[in-house]
């Protein structure tokens, strides 16, 4: 019989991947992940998501309904320096990071997998909304779930080959309605937990308060500095994000002042406080002169851009041009678009039509047949 660590976040979607898989026969081992940074109880307990102590209990639950021991993990460290780390300095190099793609590549994949490998177990498991499948070509693949409404193939593109070989995702044959039914079915406590819709580690979705509050750490600021220096020594006038500048359109004129570059994004509208007579957004974030860049609806749109960080799944590497959907964010529907390669870690993207806001820090997953061809970090246009 099998052993398969289930990466519990007590919430219902990973709670019936346990229960699925015990079903099938699996010896089943139910994990819950301490990733939360913050000592203090009062903090930890309003945590959401995975992040908190309410997690735990609730998998802890779930885990003596289904029969199945549990046991709670330390990633604290992994989680500070692949996510936290990783989204505060992308942030302040005026790049829009996704911590849930660097939590899933490094902590609840790299991390965990290599933990459980080594107490015995053949597989790890989770409750995205995804399949693994082995294509003809020897490779392993993500396709799309059933649902394209759960569909979480997009978070999950920069997995590896290894990764992928051992790591089953039950729930990808399901609908959301139909894993609800068996919880409730299965008289599981969280059956009507509603799903997290915010970064788990930063409260209210108050990004720029998050990263001001952990730089005011002097070591935290040491490391945010040395990942900064090696990325790009020509930033000193935005200082962390929070220096003040100009906010400028495409010819270089001032417009007003912005609060810190950490405050905006690509395609932003509202919070701007710019009174022009007419609807503006958020067009490029220069942190080499700390400016922000403004212009009017269609500006927001283009119809190409570079990508890097390439990680190839369905093939081994893109040799020839290809035709792929593309998505350029999670709730993006993807659009055909043409990518090549420019540089052994660089790929240009065409897209049939201009979309909107393509945002350099987010990811590109590229898909052929429902299935995850690859994917990389939107670098922008040159």
């Amino acid at each position: 019989m099998d052993k398969v660590v289930v990466g519990m976040s007590g919430g219902v979607d990973s709670s019936v991947a346990a229960y699925l898989l015990k079903k099938q026969g699996y010896d089943v081992i139910g994990v819950t992940m301490q990733i939360w940074q913050d000592d203090d109880v009062c903090s930890i307990s309003e945590n959401g998501g995975c992040c908190g102590l309410s997690a735990v209990e609730d998998a802890r639950r779930v885990a003596n309904v289904l029969d199945i021991p549990h046991y709670v993990m330390n990633f604290r460290k992994e989680f500070k320096e692949t996510v936290i780390d990783y989204f505060v300095s992308e942030y302040i190099m005026a790049r829009t990071p996704n911590p849930c793609i660097a939590c899933n590549r490094f902590v609840k994949w790299e991390a965990l997998l290599a933990r459980s490998l080594s107490i015995g177990a053949s597989y790890i498991a989770t409750g995205h909304y995804a399949s693994i499948t082995r294509l003809a070509n020897g490779r392993y693949a993500i396709k799309n779930s059933v649902t394209a409404a759960k569909d979480q193939t997009y978070a999950l593109y920069n997995l590896t080959q290894f990764q992928l070989e051992h790591t089953l995702m039950p729930v990808g044959a399901y609908s959301k309605e139909e894993i609800r039914a068996i919880a409730k079915e299965l008289n599981l406590p969280v059956a009507n937990k509603p799903d997290s819709q915010e970064i788990c580690f930063v409260s209210n979705n108050d990004y720029a308060g998050f990263i001001e509050e952990y730089l005011s750490d002097e070591e935290n600021r040491r490391i945010i500095e040395e990942k900064r220096r090696l990325y790009k020594k020509s930033m000193e006038k935005s200082g962390y994000g929070f220096t003040p500048g100009n906010f400028v359109d495409w010819k270089g004129n001032v417009l007003g002042q912005h609060k810190g570059l950490a405050n905006y994004t690509i395609g932003q509208r509202k919070g701007l406080n710019l009174a022009l007579g007419r609807p503006v957004f958020v067009m490029e974030l220069r942190p080499e002169t700390n400016e922000v860049v403004i212009g009017d609806a269609d500006d927001v749109y283009t119809d190409r851009f570079y990508a890097n960080n390439l990680n190839f799944m369905a093939i081994e590497d893109l040799e020839d041009e290809m035709v792929v959907s593309a998505k350029i964010r999670y709730s993006h529907k993807g659009a055909p678009c043409t990518i090549k390669k420019t540089a052994k870690d660089e790929v240009l993207c065409v897209f049939d039509q201009p979309q909107r806001a393509v945002t350099p820090g987010q990811a590109v997953v590229f898909y052929q047949d429902d299935y995850v061809v690859g994917g990389g970090t939107i670098l922008g246009k040159r």
